[in-house]
């Protein structure tokens, strides 16, 4: 079984290279379930219902958040009815929305998808390490367990997917928008990537305008960033899973691109 998936989607850009290619990759790799990060999905700043929707119906079976999840607060109309979006589930409790959630892929497949904040240079919410081990206890009818891990920090990524080797099928990284070239199947067979790039234009910083970027860092002065125009690409991996032992046999870095 093949599920792809997607770094940080940002903002039209990135709504636009998905409509071009995500039928392709998914017919070519035999793609049979599909997850991608939306936390800048709406603009660059968060999600709403309309984008939601959009990317739903492009073929994607989740969307998962981060730090930027409240950006947009029409979010708070419909994140608590909305099974295929899952925030990170280190929020306090009462916070709404859900941080995990069991999907069926495939042949009936069962697949756990877990989102999870880091703490280090990021807000401080709860342990993430002991809300994934919590979460666990709840997975047993899961066949695959996916865990987003928006993080800042490369060490916090890499010692969680160690600590949950084995016992998780894959942590992929997101939230720094740069794809890195570490993807790996651990010692237990868990699949690990530091982070799965972005998927929006690749002419910009961080898919903000370049030029607004430099300006807010070169002056201090406050400056409202713009999502940029131009070049697109897309970034992810495809996990491929082996039906009978439940484990990653495979992990394999995708990026796309597309002139404007």
């Amino acid at each position: 079984m093949n599920i792809l998936i997607i770094g940080d989607i940002v903002g039209r850009p990135g709504r636009k290279i998905l409509q071009h290619y995500l039928s392709k990759i998914i017919n070519e790799n035999q793609v049979e379930f599909v997850i991608a990060n939306a936390e800048n999905a709406a603009g660059g700043r968060g999600l709403n219902r309309e984008v939601m929707q959009e990317l739903l119906g492009l073929g994607i079976d989740v969307l998962t958040m981060g730090n930027h999840v409240w950006d947009n607060k029409e979010i708070l109309t419909f994140i608590d009815n909305e099974p295929r979006l899952v925030r990170p589930a280190n929020y306090p409790p009462g916070t709404p929305g859900q941080g995990w959630h069991l999907y069926k892929g495939g042949f009936n497949q069962r697949i756990a998808v877990i989102n999870v904040s880091g703490r280090v240079f990021m807000t401080p919410l709860d342990c993430p390490f002991r809300t994934v081990e919590e979460i666990l206890t709840m997975t047993n009818d899961a066949d695959y367990i996916i865990v987003d891990f928006h993080a800042e920090a490369t060490s916090e990524k890499q010692a969680l997917a160690y600590y949950f080797d084995g016992r998780v099928t894959a942590v992929t990284g997101t939230h720094t928008h740069i794809q890195t070239a570490d993807e790996m199947i651990l010692p237990g067979g868990t699949a690990y990537i530091t982070d799965l790039g972005m998927t929006g234009p690749s002419d910009s910083i961080l898919g903000m305008d370049r030029n607004m970027v430099i300006k807010k860092l070169t002056t201090q002065l406050p400056v409202r960033l713009e999502v940029a125009k131009g070049a697109m690409q897309l970034q992810g991996i495809i996990l491929s899973v082996d039906e009978k032992s439940k484990k990653a046999v495979g992990i394999k870095r995708i990026s796309y691109h597309l002139a404007d």
